[in-house]
């Protein structure tokens, strides 16, 4: 990465970092554009540069689950399904204590209040998840030489996706009802296991 690019990326993190201090202590509605970009140094017109909307902002992980979701199926060895590409580079994430991966800490809870709190940022949620099956159908289609709008691709994509969102929002809402954070964490292994089980046993052939 050359130094503009690190640089760019510095600036990213800055703004969505200043932005996410003032979101988990004022809530996510409350804060304004202005008020992010005046903390961080910036204007609004730099910020709006980085993150088209104000939403992500705060879900400013989306970007990289595409990336990575995207290289994870693509870079597949000859014979791996794509559900478990993906169910791969969950457990990789996982691993490293990735927050994509539903990875849990104590401070997390915050997090996910602040999303629950927000119909906002609720909505750009299923929209993510919306654009995330169509990636997934596509790279299906790709994979299988189907059409992307073709039921096989489209249910490839629809289990995939419930697979990861399953257990995703399953440990998000137990934080939130105040379970402690390592039974969460040390349970995602085995849920990930049965529900990416069962995302490959719906779309194996026959």
């Amino acid at each position: 990465m050359g130094l503009r690019e690190r640089k760019k990326r510095q600036t990213r993190e800055l703004i969505s970092g200043i932005a996410t201090m003032l979101f988990l202590q004022r809530g996510f509605d409350p804060v304004t554009v202005a008020e992010v970009a005046a903390a961080a140094g910036v204007s609004p017109k730099t910020v709006f540069n980085y993150f088209p909307r104000k939403e992500d902002l705060f879900l400013d992980r989306f970007p990289e689950l595409i990336d990575l979701v995207t290289h994870a199926v693509r870079g597949r060895r000859e014979g791996t399904s794509v559900p478990a590409a993906v169910r791969g580079m969950v457990f990789s994430l996982l691993e490293t204590g990735h927050p994509l991966s539903g990875y849990t800490e104590q401070s997390h809870a915050a997090f996910y209040r602040v999303v629950v709190d927000s119909p906002a940022l609720q909505a750009r949620v299923r929209e993510f998840l919306q654009e995330l099956e169509d990636l997934l159908a596509g790279l299906f289609a790709e994979a299988e030489g189907v059409p992307p709008d073709s039921p096989r691709a489209r249910l490839a994509a629809a289990v995939t996706v419930a697979a990861y969102r399953s257990v995703y929002m399953t440990a998000a809402s137990r934080l939130l009802s105040g379970a402690d954070f390592l039974e969460v964490r040390d349970s995602l292994p085995d849920e990930y296991r049965s529900a990416f089980d069962a995302a490959e046993r719906a779309i194996s052939p026959g």
